[in-house]
């Protein structure tokens, strides 16, 4: 609940920014128009970002028939029953760095993707902690609240560029300074705010993955090993704008703060997790 509670918030803030911005370009029709033109764009990546992110990362349909294959079905087809939604669609990538990730609108209409790396890597109660992670951003339909993050966001963005060039309604041209303050600051807060958003879910994830296998210690466990594996091995093909939809960070090297992370620490996910 605190962690549904908090998207709620974030959401009510994302939209309080762009009411804002709008008011400058025009008031409530200027929000308007940078909504609509976001939420077009973002259309398609709601509707086809499996298919889009499964061609990406040239991800292959799991066979059940062979051992890896029979692992992964038998514990998604447990955890998937557990959490009362259809099975995903299965994939692997052939890559050594150990992760996984899930895409997709939401339940009937997803998958779940693994790379070889992590399924050597984890033993079956780790990967099903990890497993069940994933079906929770399913479940918990992640994809439609990081798009609508994504829509606000991306409408404050367009709305904060032609606020910059001169675009305000008449009523606020004498303030040219504040105008140009606002077009820079508004988006920069609004991108913290979706990355919060983002920690926020995976948190919700982890949460709803323990209560569904009645302990975290499995996910937990998981959590550190992929952080050393992927030291060890960095996701060297990974896309910066995917990077939010891994269980676990793909890149080895985190050079910004904590405010401008996708994921939240991993020794606090951790510390969480021990305690369910």
């Amino acid at each position: 609940m605190e962690f549904q509670l908090r998207t709620v918030l974030f959401l009510g803030i994302l939209t309080a920014l762009l009411v804002v911005i709008g008011n400058f370009l025009g008031g409530l029709s200027g929000a308007f128009v940078g909504l609509l033109f976001a939420g077009l764009m973002n259309f398609t990546s709601y509707f086809f970002s499996d298919k889009i992110v499964l061609a990406m990362y040239r991800a292959k349909p799991v066979d059940p028939k062979t051992d890896q294959g029979s692992r992964i079905t038998r514990l998604v087809h447990h955890v998937s029953s557990r959490m009362q939604i259809p099975v995903p669609n299965l994939f692997t990538i052939s890559e050594r760095s150990p992760n996984a990730f899930a895409t997709g609108r939401g339940p009937g209409h997803a998958a779940v993707v693994f790379t070889e790396g992590i399924l050597s890597l984890l033993d079956d109660v780790e990967l099903e902690g990890v497993i069940a992670h994933e079906l929770s951003h399913i479940k918990n339909r992640d994809v439609l609240v990081s798009s609508i993050a994504a829509t606000i966001a991306g409408a404050i963005g367009f709305l904060s560029h032609m606020l910059f060039w001169g675009g305000s309604n008449d009523n606020n041209r004498g303030n040219f300074i504040g105008m140009i303050l606002l077009a820079i600051s508004i988006p920069i807060i609004a991108t913290l705010i979706q990355l919060a958003i983002s920690r926020s879910r995976e948190f919700l994830a982890d949460e709803t993955a323990a209560h569904t296998l009645h302990s975290g210690h499995g996910l937990a466990s998981a959590l550190r090993k992929l952080d050393k594996g992927i030291h060890a091995r960095p996701f060297t093909e990974a896309n910066s704008g995917t990077a939010h939809m891994f269980i676990a960070n793909p890149f080895s090297g985190e050079g910004l703060i904590s405010l401008f992370h996708t994921h939240p620490p991993l020794g606090e996910r951790v510390k969480r997790l021990e305690k369910r």
